[in-house]
């Protein structure tokens, strides 16, 4: 490893494991000092999306599997530092709540008053649930949109100004494939990484005078949720499938984990990076995809105004020449995050 981010501190929520834990890991393999983050110690280790009951309908196979596949993903922030600082790092956790204002401050002021600075946030914090539009409760869309993109304005908010004062700053931030929906039942979910996106690209210009850059990733990578996604479908009933199919988005032992793409995540951090800004990429495995920016690809006008008669004549031929709705055109590449 080297040390292209000697000197620089970095706060990444969400390391306590799997992707955030990578990256905390790669940041701190450069050189930088790592403020570890997640919402509180991890007593019990379990699947987010399956509970007792849920459980109770695997077969004796698939609980064994469970037990065993779940056990593979312990560890919160404190972990993850020890870990960083057993390799020679430099690392210390903070937990908290990032969806909490005041909790956010209080993250970024532990994190200057531990080494003096704070020069680089990668947000990978995270919630999500399974649930057709009609049985998604305002408690479950509060809890996954609190996290993101809320909680990531929160840590935005609080680490710029530090920033400004160098004139210098790193912002990454975790979306998912699922910002581009792809049939899948988590509207939720959607909604708060396309709000991720969002966030992304009008920071990355309202900042780019002040020396900051602001990414998006959206990774595929085998975690703790994916033991959810593996089981999720096999305990639910056919209305309450994660997909539209109900067909598994990827399977679990096809799906990497998320070491290979971490270091790409720190390249985003370093000076090489400095002209990169308002970019959203794909990572899976060793794979890094850049999406687009969304660009207008049809139009049409009447300096007179429109009525319903002329767009009826008019639109077939302007906007909607050559035109496949979202269901023609089929979802983004199979995820796992």
């Amino acid at each position: 490893m080297s040390n292209y981010l000697s000197g620089k501190v970095a706060l990444v929520t969400g390391s306590g494991q799997g992707i955030g834990r990578a990256i905390a890991v790669a940041l701190a393999n450069e050189g930088a000092k790592v403020v570890t983050n997640n919402r509180a110690p991890v007593t019990k280790n379990v699947a987010n999306q399956l509970d007792e009951a849920r459980l109770a309908r695997l077969t004796p196979e698939e609980l064994e599997w469970y037990n065993t596949e779940i056990e593979k993903y312990t560890g919160d922030a404190e972990t993850t530092a020890a870990a960083i600082r057993a390799a020679g790092g430099d690392a210390t956790a903070c937990f908290g709540d990032i969806g909490s204002f005041a909790e956010a401050e209080r993250i970024v002021e532990k994190t200057v008053e531990l080494y003096g600075s704070i020069d680089i946030v990668v947000n990978v914090a995270g919630a999500f649930g399974f649930a057709p539009l009609e049985k998604i409760t305002e408690e479950l869309w509060d809890k996954v949109t609190t996290v993101k993109p809320k909680g990531y304005f929160n840590i935005i908010r609080f680490a710029v100004p530090y920033m400004k004062k160098k004139g210098w700053g790193r912002i990454v931030n975790c979306a998912s494939p699922a910002w581009l929906g792809g049939g899948i039942r988590q509207a939720e979910y959607c909604s708060a990484n396309a709000g991720t996106v969002g966030l992304t690209w009008a920071l990355a210009e309202e900042l780019s005078d002040d020396g900051i850059t602001v990414n998006c990733f959206a990774p595929g990578a085998k975690t703790r949720a994916s033991v959810d996604m593996e089981l999720f479908d096999k305990v639910v009933d056919d209305d309450e499938k994660s997909t539209k199919t109900g067909m598994p988005l990827m399977s679990y032992d096809g799906t990497s984990p998320p070491e290979p793409f971490a270091a790409f995540i720190a390249y985003l951090a370093t000076d090489a990076a400095k002209d990169v800004t308002g970019a959203v990429f794909m990572t899976g495995g060793g794979m890094i995809a850049r999406y687009s920016h969304p660009t207008i690809v049809a139009t049409m006008m009447d300096p007179e105004g429109w009525t319903v008669d002329k767009a009826i004549k008019t639109a077939p031929e302007t906007l909607f020449k050559d035109y496949k709705n979202i269901t023609q055109m089929g979802g983004p590449p199979p995820r796992r995050d």
